[in-house]
C-alpha cells in the first residue's frame, strides 16, 4: 500500500483563500516599496556555499540547508573516530562534537555539497551589488519579496520554508535612511490597517559600548547573543549564558541597569549617555539613536510607535549601527513581524569596501497569522469569482460566455460551470465556493436580450440588461 503523501515539517501548502491573503500582503508591502522609491530585483533561491557560508554567526551557519552535489561518495570512518549518531547527523545539525570531530566533518561536507538554500535576502544582495556594481546607480534602493529557507525548529510563526520581504539601501552612511525606514514600517501596518505596532530600535555600537564598559570587549559576540535572547530566556538565563561564554560576574553588575531601562525614548537616551560616557564608540551610537528618533517624532507617525530597547542585539554579525524589530500589537502572542539595520561594509566580505547600507525587512507568514487573528483582512480579499453563470446547455452557454467576456475586460471575476448538469448541483457548488451571485440564462433570457441575477446570500433574484448585470457585480 503506497504511503500516505505528506509534505517535510516546517512547510505549508496553502489553500486558495490563503494565497488571495498573502497576496493582499505581499501587493501591499510592493506598492509602499515602490512609492518611498525602491525598485524590485530577484536572486536564485541557492547560492555557492561560500557566499553564505561565515556571514550569519555560528548559530546561523547551522541553520543553513546545504543542497548535496550530485554522484555517490565514500566517507572513510577510520579517518576519525566520530560517534554512532553521527552517521546518520545531517548537516544542519547543532550536534555536540569535538572541535577535531567537526572540522573532519566539515571537511567531507564540503566535498560532498558546494551550494546551499539561500538563509536570508541581505547576504545574496550584497553578493548582487557586487557582481552588478558596475550596472547600478548608487545610492541603490532595492526591494526583494522571495523566499528563504532555514533548518530552524518549526514553531507557531516559525518555519523552514518563508517569504521574506526586503527593503534596502546601499550606498549612503545618511542616517536620514533609517528615519525613512521607521516611516516605510509605519506605512505599510497603518496600509494593512495593523495598527499598535511597536518599531523598537538600538545601535550595535550602544552594545559595543557597553561590552566596552564593562571590561567585555573581547566577548561582544557571545554578549550580544546571549542579551538577544532576553525575551525567550528571561534575565536569568542571558546571565546563565553569558557567564557559561567567560563573561565575569564582576561585568554582569555593571551590565545590570540594561535589564531595567525605563521611561520615555529621551529617557532612556539620557540613561544611556550615563552609563556610556566613557565610551567614544558608544556615545556615537547614543548621538545616532537621538539623531533618528528627533526626526521621526518631528515628522510623526501614524500608527506605529518607536521605542528604544537597549537590549535589541539581534544576533547577526554584520550589522553596525541602528538595528530594528517590529513587535506586534500586544494583544497579539506572536515573534518578531519584522527587522532590520545598518551594515556598513557587508559588501566588503565580497571584495567592494566602504560600502554603507540599511535595510529591514517585513515577516509575511507572521504579518498573516496577525491579521488573521484580528480579523483585519478586508472581505474584498477573496480567492472566489463575483458570479457563476449556471450551464443549461449548449446555446445557453454560447449567450453567457458572450457575456463573461465582456465582464472579464472589465476585470470582474466570473466564470460559466462547464457542464450541463442539475441545477441544484451547480448552486451547491457555487455555495461551497462562497459565489455570492448566480447568473441564469434560458430562452426567455436569450429572447429578451437579458440575464437573471440571483443573490445567493439573500435570495433576492432580479432581471436585468447587461449594463444593469455589470453594475451589479461592480458593486
Amino acid at each position: 500500500m503506497a504511503s500516505k503523501p505528506s509534505i517535510p515539517k516546517g512547510t505549508r501548502d496553502f489553500s486558495p483563500a490563503e494565497v488571495s491573503k498573502r497576496q493582499y500582503i505581499i501587493q501591499t508591502i510592493k506598492a509602499n516599496f515602490e512609492k518611498f522609491g525602491f525598485q524590485p530585483i530577484e536572486t536564485p533561491s541557492f547560492e555557492n556555499s561560500d557566499t553564505l557560508m561565515g556571514k550569519y554567526g555560528e548559530e546561523g551557519d547551522r541553520l543553513i540547508f546545504k543542497i548535496l552535489n550530485s554522484g555517490n561518495f565514500f566517507y572513510n570512518k577510520s579517518k576519525i573516530e566520530l560517534p554512532e549518531s553521527i552517521e546518520e547527523l545531517q548537516l544542519n545539525s547543532a550536534e555536540k562534537i569535538t572541535l577535531e570531530q567537526r572540522i573532519e566533518l566539515n571537511k567531507f561536507t564540503g566535498k560532498i555539497s558546494e551550494k546551499a538554500l539561500r538563509y536570508d535576502l541581505t547576504v545574496p544582495f550584497a553578493r548582487y551589488v557586487v557582481q552588478h556594481q558596475s550596472e547600478i546607480e548608487f545610492p541603490f534602493k532595492r526591494y526583494q519579496i522571495q523566499p528563504v529557507w532555514r533548518a530552524d525548529n518549526p514553531q507557531k510563526g516559525r518555519f523552514r520554508e518563508f517569504f521574506q520581504c526586503d527593503a534596502d539601501v546601499v550606498g549612503s552612511k545618511s542616517l536620514w535612511q533609517e528615519v525613512e525606514l521607521v516611516q516605510l514600517y509605519d506605512t505599510v501596518f497603518t496600509s494593512l490597517g495593523l495598527e499598535g505596532v511597536t518599531v523598537k530600535i538600538n545601535n550595535r555600537k550602544i552594545l559595543s559600548g557597553i561590552a566596552e564598559v564593562i571590561g567585555a570587549s573581547d566577548k561582544l559576540i557571545d554578549f550580544t547573543v546571549a542579551l538577544d535572547k532576553l525575551d525567550k530566556i528571561g534575565e536569568d538565563g542571558v546571565k546563565k549564558e553569558m557567564i557559561e561564554k567567560g563573561i565575569s560576574e564582576e561585568a554582569l553588575v555593571k551590565v545590570q541597569p540594561l535589564f531595567s531601562f525605563s521611561g520615555t525614548f529621551a529617557d532612556k537616551i539620557a540613561q544611556l549617555s550615563d552609563l556610556l560616557s566613557s565610551s567614544e564608540e558608544g556615545m556615537k551610537g547614543v548621538e545616532e539613536l537621538k539623531f533618528i528618533c528627533d526626526n521621526v517624532a518631528d515628522l510623526g507617525l501614524s500608527t506605529a510607535t518607536l521605542d528604544l530597547d537597549v537590549t535589541l542585539a539581534r544576533g547577526l554579525n554584520y550589522y553596525t549601527g541602528a538595528i530594528f524589530e517590529v513587535a506586534a500589537p500586544k494583544t497579539v502572542a506572536m515573534g518578531s513581524i519584522g527587522g532590520g539595520g545598518r551594515y556598513d561594509d557587508l559588501t566588503g566580505i565580497f571584495g567592494l569596501k566602504n560600502m554603507s547600507g540599511v535595510g529591514i525587512s517585513f515577516g509575511l507568514d507572521r504579518i498573516y497569522l496577525v491579521l488573521e487573528e484580528l480579523q483585519l483582512f478586508p472581505e474584498t480579499v477573496a480567492a472566489t469569482s463575483k458570479a457563476i453563470f449556471l450551464n443549461f446547455g449548449d446555446k445557453e452557454a454560447l449567450y453567457a460566455s458572450k457575456a463573461i467576456q465582456k465582464l472579464r475586460q472589465e476585470n470582474i471575476k466570473v466564470e460559466l460551470y462547464p457542464d450541463n448538469v442539475k441545477v441544484g448541483k451547480q448552486f451547491q457548488y457555487a455555495d461551497k465556493r462562497l459565489i455570492p451571485f448566480a447568473v441564469l440564462v434560458g430562452d426567455q433570457e436569450i429572447n429578451s436580450n437579458s440575464y437573471t441575477l440571483k443573490n445567493l446570500v439573500t435570495g433576492e433574484q432580479v432581471s436585468v440588461n447587461f449594463d444593469g448585470l455589470k453594475k451589479a457585480l461592480q458593486a
